[in-house]
């Protein structure tokens, strides 16, 4: 891998290549996060409606929010009629998540409680559990009773699966601001080999966490407060 292709892996913006029927061709690690959340098709669109009328490159500034993400700006270069190279400006936090509600949480181990929800399941069905937890994540303050009953929401949803993942991780190069300070942010991601009904997963304005849904994966944001 040379320089350039080494310092384009490392990017925080995602950076995607397709050819002309949609497929792509190339994606950075930060994409590649990116297209676990969010559809290929809706990514390609949105390069196909920011790209230049004639070969070249163009940068647009824009407001848009897709789950969690929110992006600034744009680049899109069209230089063969083949392939489109698009990149994607992240905004440094999304707008809604300034209205988290962090008073009255407590000192918690986020891995104590995901292993209970786990077990607390693991009672009632027969599904195989795989955990990826970041170990260097250390005890931070979040609200244990809401962010329980929210796991046990989500494992009720996709009793029909056969196998779920749960994964903990710092969500490298993006951050919140609440209430004028910034924190990073950790994300607990739930996915399964099976869709689930996840419409009684609920978020509420006034959480101490954001929740985003997809078919088969659910998604927790929690500002790492220490």
């Amino acid at each position: 891998m040379s320089f350039f292709e080494e310092w384009v892996e490392l990017d925080l913006n995602p950076i995607i290549s397709f050819n002309s029927n949609g497929k792509i061709i190339y994606s950075n690690s930060e994409a590649q996060f990116l297209l676990s959340r969010i559809k290929q098709k809706e990514l390609f669109d949105l390069a196909i409606k920011y790209a230049p009328q004639s070969f070249g490159a163009d940068t647009s500034y824009i407001d848009l929010t897709i789950k969690n993400y929110t992006f600034y700006a744009i680049t899109v270069k069209y230089e063969t009629e083949d392939e489109i190279h698009m990149k994607l400006y992240k905004s440094a936090m999304v707008k809604k998540e300034s209205k988290l509600n962090i008073q009255n949480v407590n000192n918690t181990n986020i891995f104590t409680l995901l292993d209970l929800a786990i077990s607390t399941n693991k009672i009632k069905t027969d599904i195989n559990y795989i955990k990826n937890y970041d170990p260097s994540i250390p005890d931070f303050k979040l609200d244990a009773s809401s962010f329980i009953k929210t796991l046990g929401l989500i494992f009720e949803a996709f009793n029909n699966a056969s196998t779920i993942t749960s994964s903990i991780m710092l969500k490298i190069g993006e951050y919140i601001r609440i209430d004028g300070k910034k924190y990073s942010l950790i994300t607990v991601e739930i996915s399964s080999d099976k869709a689930g009904d996840l419409s009684r997963v609920i978020h509420k304005e006034d959480s101490s966490f954001i929740v985003t849904c997809e078919d088969n994966k659910a998604t927790i944001d929690l500002p790492l407060i220490i």
